[in-house]
């Protein structure tokens, strides 16, 4: 068994966190902004400093790899996202960046012998945070692959108009062309050149923290879907309308979603997680009646018949009546389970157990790009322990010897996959 270097992580940790450095212990670092930026020349100059060669394709995505002994062989690749979410943590996504490179490191200073490429991987704005819509590189280079329903919002020509959500009119490929890291898209990850990928994310959620495991084996990434439910009713003068009469569509929204919680809790099933987490009001005046209203409700689980009964539950809101107020349910969008190719979580599981690190197998309730390179070569994932399971915000944390223990399962890992042509 090799390891990997505790002091390598921690300084990696420390450097990756000063790139966009919001001043409250996190970070706000949208894609191709400055500090993004920044951070994508640290890992050129670190990869560079061993030896690695770098490419970048039409995207934006950036590949460091190091040689096999057998060139002929496919690249086996590690990697993952340094942008982030507005006020976000240290740790997301960019902890799949630095343990690639900390693979890739452990790899040269310890002459370790592999026949495959190893790559080590920049995905291109995952968060979506500032041009939309998330995972929208993996979206493009895996278009292909991916399932119809999702495909069609993932078309180039749309992702490169993509508007920024702080003016509203620079977009996307503009943002790229002005980078200086838009490449060659021969260079795009893909079935023809590549192996297999992994990925090692912090778990963003409690679960391995309460079960006091260090790793997660992840199996798969849990179906969801995504309604919207709407509720019409009348405008009126705050002050001047008796109650009786009035047709107030925030009011019916709030009946409904207390319904929605009632009944889905009902079921008794208590791995499911459902959510909601956007509201449209209108005219959203405090001196009017608001005559529109809607919410999103998201809900996910490994199991299709589950989310079936819960989507039924949804869909029956707009058979009633709410406070004089009409009801419309439609789908933004769902995926189905996503399940990680059972060898490599096999090898996963082995290097936790040969390492001696604890460790359980857990299901990843948010999406990644490794969702989407699954449909294209064989993916799996790596979980590091969240400290109070936080995510997406800055007391975001995870023990850098947690995250070496994930750099040192993957490196494991991958070792056993380079075994396998």
């Amino acid at each position: 068994m090799y390891k990997c270097s505790l002091e390598r992580m921690k300084d990696k940790i420390a450097t990756f966190s000063q790139f966009g450095d919001a001043g409250h212990g996190g970070i706000t670092r949208y894609s191709l902004s400055p500090a993004a930026l920044q951070a994508r020349n640290e890992f050129e100059r670190r990869m560079t400093a061993i030896g690695a060669t770098i490419e970048v394709d039409d995207v934006g995505c950036m590949y460091a790899t190091i040689n096999g002994s057998d060139p002929s062989l496919k690249r086996i690749v590690m990697g993952s996202h340094v942008d982030s979410v507005k006020n976000g943590g240290n740790y997301d996504g960019i902890l799949g960046v630095m343990s690639a490179m900390e693979v890739l490191e452990t790899v040269v200073e310890q002459n370790i012998p592999h026949k495959h490429p190893l790559t080590a991987m920049i995905w291109t704005n995952e968060e979506g945070s500032l041009y939309p819509p998330a995972m929208m590189c993996s979206g493009i280079i895996c278009y292909d692959y991916l399932p119809e329903d999702i495909r069609g919002k993932f078309k180039f020509e749309d992702m490169m108009k993509s508007k920024s959500i702080l003016d509203n009119k620079s977009t996307f490929g503009e943002a790229l062309e002005k980078s200086g890291y838009k490449g060659d898209k021969k260079y795009r990850i893909s079935p023809d050149n590549y192996k297999c990928m992994f990925e090692t994310h912090i778990e963003q959620g409690p679960i391995l923290e309460d079960a006091g495991n260090d790793i997660g084996v992840v199996d798969c990434v849990l179906g969801m879907f995504n309604y919207r439910v709407r509720f019409y009713g009348q405008t009126v003068h705050a002050g001047t309308f008796p109650m009786p009469k009035r047709r107030d569509a925030f009011y019916a929204a709030s009946l409904a979603l207390c319904y929605i919680h009632e009944e889905i809790d009902k079921l008794g099933i208590s791995d499911l997680v459902y959510t909601t987490g956007e509201v449209v009001c209108h005219p959203c005046v405090h001196t009017c009646v608001p005559d529109f209203f809607d919410f999103s409700i998201d809900a996910r689980h490994e199991k299709p018949e589950v989310l079936e009964k819960v989507l039924a539950i949804v869909k029956s809101c707009a058979e009633k009546e709410w406070n004089g107020c009409r009801c419309e349910v439609e789908k933004a969008w769902n995926r189905d389970t996503v399940y990680w190719d059972k060898e490599l979580v096999s090898y996963v599981k082995e290097a936790a157990e040969e390492i001696g690190v604890s460790h359980q197998y857990i299901h990843s309730g948010a999406g990644h790009d490794a969702q989407f390179c699954a449909y294209m070569i064989p993916t799996t994932m790596i979980f590091v322990q969240s400290k109070d399971g936080l995510s997406h915000c800055e007391p975001e944390f995870s023990y850098p010897e947690h995250c070496t223990s994930g750099a040192t399962v993957m490196l494991n890992a991958v070792l056993k996959a380079d075994k396998v042509d």
